[in-house]
């Protein structure tokens, strides 16, 4: 448990090895509904299956706070909120983290990573090619749910707020040149040609459209090296803890950090609230087409 690549991703092999260590907290963060409206119930497909000794992390109930208007559909849970749910999960700094989500897409375990990452735990990765990669390989799955004893609140003191882009910054930036602001979103939203979830289409005025599918290759992300190569001209010559990404609700642009992370490019800002936080005010501009 003591590899420094399990601050990123880790493997299906290396998983399976660890399991039962009782240094692992595991969650599972499918959340096909939460982000697809009329998707399958991801909590009911928990309670059927799942990886042995993980726990369900609900991405509305315990990755967001909906009670906090107008920091879009999925806002960020606060700081003393988080940590209370992650001593009820039984999660302290020593522990190794490790979020899965169903590998097509759901892509929540990059929120949960990204979430105790701004908490400070180093110790965090998501599995690499989800449920579906763990299928692939033939391993067990079990109904049993196993909860770890619980333990005090997670010290939240280290909360990074430093690394959350707010609206402000984001409205103070626009007119920058290109390579500041990132959206993850899939193109044809990007371009405002479709808008199956939120109310306004279109995209950031300056923002340049990186979809996070293009980080992987058949469900697992793409090397290092690949991704460096692709995700570092985004970026047009800028450090990249000058960059903010950003996608239609604040989950998906924990994917693409995922990838730059992987990348070597660490330091990035997410605005959490994202596309869906940016439209709640009618006065901000909205533009269309594009790349």
């Amino acid at each position: 448990m003591t590899d420094a690549s399990w601050n990123t991703l880790v493997s299906v092999d290396a998983l399976a090895a660890a399991l039962g260590d009782p240094g692992l907290r595991l969650f599972d963060a499918r959340a096909v509904a939460a982000i697809t409206p009329g998707g399958p119930d991801p909590a009911k497909l928990y309670a059927h299956s799942h990886l042995p000794g993980a726990q369900y992390a609900d991405l509305d109930r315990d990755l967001s706070d909906h009670s906090i208007t107008g920091q879009g559909r999925h806002p960020l849970p606060q700081a003393e909120a988080l940590a209370r749910r992650l001593g009820e999960w039984g999660v302290a700094p020593h522990h190794q983290v490790v979020f899965y989500d169903a590998g097509d897409g759901s892509m929540a375990a990059a929120r949960g990573w990204w979430l105790l990452k701004l908490m400070g735990h180093e110790r965090v990765a998501v599995l690499d090619g989800g449920l579906a990669a763990w299928r692939a390989a033939g391993l067990a799955e079990t109904a049993t749910v196993e909860m770890p004893q619980a333990l005090p609140p997670y010290p939240a003191s280290g909360f990074d707020r430093s690394r959350i882009a707010g609206v402000e910054e984001v409205a103070s930036r626009l007119g920058e040149a290109p390579g500041w602001l990132i959206d993850a979103r899939g193109g044809e939203r990007f371009r405002g040609e479709v808008e199956p979830i939120d109310p306004v289409a279109g995209h950031v005025p300056g923002a340049i459209n990186r979809p996070f599918a293009q980080n992987l290759h058949e469900g697992r992300f793409r090397s290092a090296e690949a991704l460096r190569a692709e995700l570092l001209p985004l970026l047009h010559g800028r450090a990249a803890s000058d960059a903010v990404l950003m996608c239609g609700s604040g989950v998906t642009a924990c994917h693409l950090l995922l990838a730059m992370e992987h990348a070597g490019l660490p330091g990035v800002k997410v605005y959490a609230g994202s596309w869906s936080g940016w439209i709640s005010d009618p006065s901000r501009p909205v533009a269309t087409g594009g790349a």
